[in-house]
């Protein structure tokens, strides 16, 4: 992809240019997101918080006790407990009681779970494809190197000070927008 950059009367700092960069990041992944949970909605019925409990469990085929779930998609209990209920009440979900842990609930999709998501993730893989389109093989390869850069990485893992998820009450699924799913 071939970017014109519009030519600036004078230099700007970097911290600056770095303020931009994170609105554009930022922008852009609110509004990838914003159509992913259109289309989710539209064409399955449900919701990315859904989509994305769903596709852990897809990825952990044995299924994860529900801590395990809440702390691999960065969220408190509570929230998977009700993302659970409502996946459970649709036959997609099944509870199990934990064979070591008595108080631990294991949770992991039932076939009818399996299917849908199968579904859903071939969806969800076009349409990601489809909103990234405009960027060539090597653009994204440059792309994933540089968002991968190790700094970047650490920041992004790191909820800052304050943040409910620094103390393990997360008040919704983590965004890394329903990248919890990999097609492989």
């Amino acid at each position: 992809m071939t970017v014109q950059r519009r030519p600036r009367a004078r230099p700007e700092p970097a911290s600056k240019q770095k303020l931009r960069l994170w609105i554009r990041l930022l922008r852009a992944s609110r509004a990838i997101e914003a159509e992913l949970r259109q289309r989710l909605r539209t064409e399955f019925g449900t919701t990315l918080p859904k989509f994305d409990v769903m596709s852990a469990l897809d990825r952990k085929g044995t299924g994860m006790t529900m801590t395990e779930l809440s702390r691999f998609l960065m969220v408190s209990n509570g929230n998977i407990t009700g993302i659970i209920d409502r996946l459970v009440a649709e036959g997609l979900v099944v509870r199990l009681a934990h064979e070591g842990d008595r108080r631990a609930t294991f949770v992991r999709l039932t076939p009818k779970g399996a299917q849908a998501f199968q579904a859903m993730a071939k969806a969800h893989e076009g349409w990601v494809n489809e909103l990234l389109g405009a960027f060539g093989g090597a653009d994204t390869e440059t792309l994933i190197a540089l968002l991968g850069h190790p700094t970047f990485k650490a920041a992004a893992r790191r909820p800052p000070p304050g943040d409910p998820a620094a103390r393990g009450a997360g008040s919704r699924i983590a965004r890394a927008p329903s990248a919890v799913h990999r097609s492989s």
